[in-house]
């Protein structure tokens, strides 16, 4: 079982997982498909969006698990 509070163990998953997203967009980055700057400029939107909608779901997600515990 996993030892720690629930920030800690999340910021490790999100940043570790994080890491091997960066392996595979860099890939991507280089590979060639993003012709265009308009074409990286999209693909790095929505990159950091999704990115930062996924950390930040793991804290409402918190929230409301602590929330239904206490009622």
């Amino acid at each position: 079982m996993l030892v720690g509070n629930f920030k800690s163990l999340w910021n490790k998953a999100v940043f570790g997982v994080g890491l091997g997203w960066l392996v595979l967009v860099s890939l991507i980055w280089q590979s060639g498909q993003l012709e265009t700057s308009a074409d990286r400029a999209v693909f790095a939107a929505v990159l950091v969006a999704g990115f930062l909608v996924t950390y930040l779901f793991g804290f409402f997600l918190e929230a409301r698990y602590n929330k239904k515990k206490l009622s």
